[in-house]
């Protein structure tokens, strides 16, 4: 059985598009910082490592059997070498979309699948190139959408992706936060 280990609902409904059985776990807290000399391409998946952890103690790890897959993700933007994670606020959101304003950012999700006995983690990568976005656009898209759970504050599914996005090489469903495809290939091999 997998287990996806996340609170976000867009995993949830990317994963289920597979059409694979698998429960969700609420992710349990853990501290998501990594030294500040780590490259911000590596971070992701870094993280999303971390997040399996609290399983695998002694209190948790009975509650999944030998042969269950805990699936944990982490998403980053990465514009020039910064890791752009979850807005503080809104004025951090208005921030970071400013900043990614007429440029093209890298968009990477670090997945780890781990068992028991066995783990293996990826990343993924996508470059997304947005338009010049006007103040007026970005602060209507925050005040309306509040994407103070997303990383670069910003949702591609979602109006700021309709009007903004110009240009995608890569997984569209990797920058919603889970890069299925790859996936649905590492489970087949796992």
């Amino acid at each position: 059985m997998i287990i996806l280990a996340s609170n976000s609902p867009r995993r949830k409904e990317l994963l289920g598009g597979l059409d694979m059985e698998f429960r969700t776990w609420v992710i349990l807290g853990i501290d998501e910082s990594y030294p500040s000399t780590m490259k911000a391409e590596v971070v992701p998946e870094y993280i999303a490592q971390k997040k399996t952890i609290p399983y695998f103690n002694d209190e948790n790890i009975g509650e999944f059997t030998d042969e269950d897959i805990i699936l944990t993700a982490d998403t980053v933007v990465i514009l020039n070498g910064e890791v752009l994670g979850k807005p503080k606020d809104e004025k951090d959101a208005c921030l970071m979309l400013r900043k990614l304003s007429g440029r093209t950012h890298h968009v990477i999700t670090g997945v780890c699948l781990r068992t028991k006995a066995k783990m293996r983690h990826f990343s993924v990568k996508t470059d997304v190139t947005f338009a010049n976005l006007t103040d007026e656009q970005i602060e209507y898209y925050v005040s309306n959408y509040h994407p103070l759970d997303k990383a670069g504050s910003y949702g591609v599914q979602e109006w700021i992706g309709y009007i903004g996005v110009t240009k995608l090489e890569g997984s569209y469903f990797n920058v919603m936060g889970l890069p299925v495809q790859r996936i649905y290939e590492e489970l087949k091999i796992f």
